[in-house]
């Protein structure tokens, strides 16, 4: 199996999500308890395995100008440092298709990430769609918030500036650090939905 192919094994989620098709969205406050994916690495890693760990999904691509107002800034290296080092899985995902902007082999992925001096967990490659689907990712950017008990918490955007404008970072919003901190205090996500944008995820036809 090539180390590249993401393995989607059972979804557990709410009745009503189980019953939608793949590509609806996974509400809020759904459990997300089991999911088997393979890293840049060739390394699989189950959601499971996670419980009692937060867990941040990225959605990314390279090319995509949204992406890059958030690293070339290092706002988005700095939101993976402070959720890491509360003890979050930080997992990079890239749901780009073979031929499409931001399509990564596992080698380019692991360059990318030592060039951008990304702190994230791993880089997911998911070349098919499969987990972008699943959790009905639409943009790169494109975050999710797993808490401990391995519910879905949050899922949006990373901050309320819709810009691609790399000045508009300061000032910003941050609704991954926001909710993060919500998690850390024994709160309620305050915050739990936000509407994504970025470049929309290119997904294979």
């Amino acid at each position: 199996m090539s180390i590249s192919k993401v393995l989607l094994s059972t979804l557990a989620v709410s009745a009503l999500a189980l019953a939608a098709p793949a590509t609806a969205k996974i509400a809020t406050g759904s459990n997300v308890s089991d999911m088997t994916v393979t890293d840049s690495n060739g390394v699989q890693h189950n959601l499971s395995d996670f419980a009692g760990q937060k867990v941040v999904l990225e959605w990314t691509n390279e090319g995509c100008p949204y992406v890059k107002k958030h690293y070339s800034t290092n706002n988005m290296q700095k939101t993976q440092a402070m959720a890491t080092a509360d003890g979050a899985v930080w997992l990079s995902v890239i749901s780009s298709a073979p031929g499409k902007q931001g399509y990564k082999s596992p080698d380019e992925a692991n360059a990318w990430k030592d060039a951008q001096g990304a702190v994230s967990t791993a880089i997911v490659l998911d070349p098919e769609g499969e987990m972008g689907k699943t959790f009905a990712a639409k943009t790169t950017p494109h975050m999710y918030i797993i808490d401990e008990s391995q519910t879905l918490v949050y899922q949006g955007a990373i901050d309320d500036n819709r810009s691609a404008n790399p000045a508009t970072v300061e000032g910003a919003q941050n609704y991954v650090l926001a909710a993060m901190d919500d998690l850390k205090a024994g709160n309620a996500v305050a915050i739990s939905d936000t509407a994504p944008y970025g470049c929309s995820v290119k997904y294979k036809s």
